[in-house]
Protein backbone atom coordinates (compact mmCIF):
# COMPACT_ATOMS: atom_id res chain seq x y z
CA UNK A 1 0.00 0.00 0.00
CA UNK A 2 1.35 3.36 -0.95
CA UNK A 3 0.57 6.26 1.37
CA UNK A 4 1.78 9.69 0.26
CA UNK A 5 4.03 11.26 2.82
CA UNK A 6 6.84 13.68 3.35
CA UNK A 7 9.12 14.63 6.20
CA UNK A 8 10.93 17.98 5.88
CA UNK A 9 13.65 18.74 8.41
CA UNK A 10 14.45 22.44 8.58
CA UNK A 11 17.37 23.97 10.44
CA UNK A 12 18.18 27.57 9.64
CA UNK A 13 19.09 31.00 10.93
CA UNK A 14 16.51 33.72 10.40
CA UNK A 15 17.40 37.21 9.17
CA UNK A 16 17.33 38.46 12.78
CA UNK A 17 19.99 35.88 13.76
CA UNK A 18 17.56 33.61 15.62
CA UNK A 19 18.00 29.89 14.95
CA UNK A 20 14.98 27.81 14.00
CA UNK A 21 14.44 24.10 13.55
CA UNK A 22 11.38 21.97 12.96
CA UNK A 23 10.36 18.67 11.42
CA UNK A 24 7.20 18.94 9.30
CA UNK A 25 5.37 15.74 8.40
CA UNK A 26 2.41 14.73 6.29
CA UNK A 27 1.30 11.12 5.93
CA UNK A 28 -1.95 10.24 4.21
CA UNK A 29 -4.60 12.51 5.69
CA UNK A 30 -2.61 13.58 8.76
CA UNK A 31 -0.19 16.47 9.29
CA UNK A 32 2.01 17.05 12.32
CA UNK A 33 5.27 18.56 13.59
CA UNK A 34 8.04 16.65 15.36
CA UNK A 35 10.77 17.91 17.65
CA UNK A 36 12.98 15.04 16.38
CA UNK A 37 12.57 12.90 13.26
CA UNK A 38 10.35 9.94 14.09
CA UNK A 39 8.99 11.47 17.30
CA UNK A 40 6.82 9.12 19.38
CA UNK A 41 7.45 6.09 17.15
CA UNK A 42 9.40 4.76 20.10
CA UNK A 43 7.45 5.54 23.29
CA UNK A 44 9.05 8.38 25.24
CA UNK A 45 11.24 9.54 22.32
CA UNK A 46 10.34 13.00 21.02
CA UNK A 47 7.11 14.97 20.81
CA UNK A 48 4.64 15.01 17.90
CA UNK A 49 2.13 17.87 17.63
CA UNK A 50 -0.96 17.44 15.43
CA UNK A 51 -1.39 20.12 12.74
CA UNK A 52 -4.65 19.22 10.94
CA UNK A 53 -5.02 22.84 9.82
CA UNK A 54 -1.83 22.43 7.72
CA UNK A 55 -2.85 19.26 5.86
CA UNK A 56 -3.83 20.94 2.56
CA UNK A 57 -0.73 23.14 2.60
CA UNK A 58 1.59 20.20 3.23
CA UNK A 59 -0.03 18.01 0.59
CA UNK A 60 0.31 20.87 -1.90
CA UNK A 61 3.97 21.31 -0.93
CA UNK A 62 4.55 17.55 -1.40
CA UNK A 63 2.92 17.40 -4.85
CA UNK A 64 4.50 20.69 -5.99
CA UNK A 65 8.01 19.56 -5.08
CA UNK A 66 10.47 18.61 -7.84
CA UNK A 67 10.10 14.94 -6.87
CA UNK A 68 6.36 14.99 -6.19
CA UNK A 69 5.19 16.88 -9.28
CA UNK A 70 6.00 14.12 -11.82
CA UNK A 71 4.27 11.52 -9.63
CA UNK A 72 1.20 13.72 -9.16
CA UNK A 73 1.07 14.47 -12.89
CA UNK A 74 1.22 10.74 -13.70
CA UNK A 75 -1.48 10.03 -11.10
CA UNK A 76 -3.71 12.65 -12.73
CA UNK A 77 -4.05 10.44 -15.84
CA UNK A 78 -6.63 11.98 -18.19
CA UNK A 79 -6.79 15.13 -16.02
CA UNK A 80 -3.11 15.90 -16.74
CA UNK A 81 -2.16 17.92 -19.81
CA UNK A 82 0.97 19.38 -21.39
CA UNK A 83 1.13 22.71 -23.24
CA UNK A 84 4.18 23.77 -25.29
CA UNK A 85 2.77 27.21 -26.24
CA UNK A 86 5.45 29.12 -24.32
CA UNK A 87 8.32 27.11 -25.82
CA UNK A 88 8.66 25.20 -22.55
CA UNK A 89 6.62 22.29 -21.29
CA UNK A 90 3.87 23.41 -18.92
CA UNK A 91 2.26 20.43 -17.21
CA UNK A 92 -1.16 20.92 -15.58
CA UNK A 93 -2.36 18.35 -13.06
CA UNK A 94 -4.68 17.97 -10.06
CA UNK A 95 -3.10 17.86 -6.60
CA UNK A 96 -3.79 14.38 -5.12
CA UNK A 97 -5.78 14.49 -1.89
CA UNK A 98 -6.64 18.20 -2.22
CA UNK A 99 -9.97 18.47 -4.02
CA UNK A 100 -10.10 21.38 -6.47
CA UNK A 101 -6.39 22.26 -6.29
CA UNK A 102 -4.72 22.45 -9.70
CA UNK A 103 -0.99 22.79 -10.40
CA UNK A 104 0.83 24.14 -13.45
CA UNK A 105 4.50 23.13 -13.60
CA UNK A 106 6.88 24.87 -16.01
CA UNK A 107 9.83 22.64 -16.86
CA UNK A 108 13.38 23.54 -17.87
CA UNK A 109 15.17 22.18 -20.93
CA UNK A 110 16.43 19.41 -18.60
CA UNK A 111 12.79 18.60 -17.66
CA UNK A 112 13.30 19.87 -14.12
CA UNK A 113 10.61 21.93 -12.39
CA UNK A 114 11.43 25.65 -12.59
CA UNK A 115 8.13 27.17 -11.52
CA UNK A 116 4.99 25.54 -10.14
CA UNK A 117 1.80 27.46 -9.49
CA UNK A 118 -0.98 25.84 -7.46
CA UNK A 119 -4.47 27.32 -7.27
CA UNK A 120 -6.51 26.13 -4.30
CA UNK A 121 -9.71 28.15 -4.10
CA UNK A 122 -8.69 31.78 -3.51
CA UNK A 123 -5.15 30.80 -2.54
CA UNK A 124 -2.31 30.81 -5.07
CA UNK A 125 0.93 29.13 -4.02
CA UNK A 126 4.02 29.37 -6.21
CA UNK A 127 7.23 27.41 -5.98
CA UNK A 128 10.36 28.52 -7.84
CA UNK A 129 13.29 26.12 -8.13
CA UNK A 130 16.79 26.78 -9.54
CA UNK A 131 20.44 25.72 -9.43
CA UNK A 132 19.87 21.96 -9.42
CA UNK A 133 22.80 19.84 -8.25
CA UNK A 134 23.66 16.77 -6.19
CA UNK A 135 24.03 18.28 -2.71
CA UNK A 136 24.85 14.98 -1.00
CA UNK A 137 28.08 14.53 0.93
CA UNK A 138 31.02 14.23 -1.53
CA UNK A 139 31.45 10.60 -0.41
CA UNK A 140 27.79 9.81 -1.15
CA UNK A 141 27.05 11.42 -4.53
CA UNK A 142 24.26 9.53 -6.31
CA UNK A 143 23.16 12.05 -8.97
CA UNK A 144 19.97 12.86 -7.08
CA UNK A 145 19.52 16.43 -8.24
CA UNK A 146 17.78 18.85 -5.90
CA UNK A 147 17.22 22.57 -6.38
CA UNK A 148 19.86 24.79 -4.79
CA UNK A 149 17.30 27.53 -4.29
CA UNK A 150 13.62 27.20 -3.45
CA UNK A 151 11.23 30.12 -3.06
CA UNK A 152 7.65 29.52 -1.94
CA UNK A 153 5.02 32.26 -2.05
CA UNK A 154 1.41 32.37 -0.89
CA UNK A 155 -0.73 34.97 -2.64
CA UNK A 156 2.45 36.82 -3.66
CA UNK A 157 4.02 36.90 -0.19
CA UNK A 158 7.24 34.94 0.29
CA UNK A 159 6.80 32.33 3.02
CA UNK A 160 10.00 30.33 2.38
CA UNK A 161 13.24 31.33 0.71
CA UNK A 162 15.65 28.43 1.08
CA UNK A 163 19.17 27.69 -0.07
CA UNK A 164 20.22 24.05 -0.10
CA UNK A 165 23.61 23.34 1.42
CA UNK A 166 23.40 19.58 1.97
CA UNK A 167 20.93 16.78 1.30
CA UNK A 168 20.77 13.14 2.37
CA UNK A 169 18.93 11.65 -0.59
CA UNK A 170 21.06 8.50 -0.46
CA UNK A 171 19.98 7.79 3.12
CA UNK A 172 16.22 8.14 3.08
CA UNK A 173 14.08 7.79 6.15
CA UNK A 174 10.76 7.03 4.51
CA UNK A 175 8.80 5.57 7.40
CA UNK A 176 6.05 7.97 8.44
CA UNK A 177 3.65 6.14 10.73
CA UNK A 178 1.12 8.46 12.31
CA UNK A 179 1.82 8.75 16.05
CA UNK A 180 -1.06 7.70 18.32
CA UNK A 181 -1.21 11.21 19.84
CA UNK A 182 -1.70 12.71 16.36
CA UNK A 183 -4.42 10.20 15.46
CA UNK A 184 -6.17 10.97 18.75
CA UNK A 185 -5.86 14.78 18.46
CA UNK A 186 -6.61 15.17 14.78
CA UNK A 187 -9.58 13.97 12.86
CA UNK A 188 -8.51 13.42 9.25
CA UNK A 189 -9.57 16.34 7.07
CA UNK A 190 -11.91 15.50 4.22
CA UNK A 191 -11.63 17.04 0.78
Amino acid sequence: YQIPGERIQIACTRANGQTYSNVEVVSGQYAWDEDIAGAEIVPGKGKATARPNLLRERLIRLWASPQGAPKAAAAGKENTSVDWGTGKAVVSYPIPGVAGAIAKATLSAQNQAEHIEVRDGNTVMTFDYAKYDDFNNPLNKIEAFMPGTMVEKRNGTTVRDLTTTETETGNLYVVMPVPASVRKAATPQSN
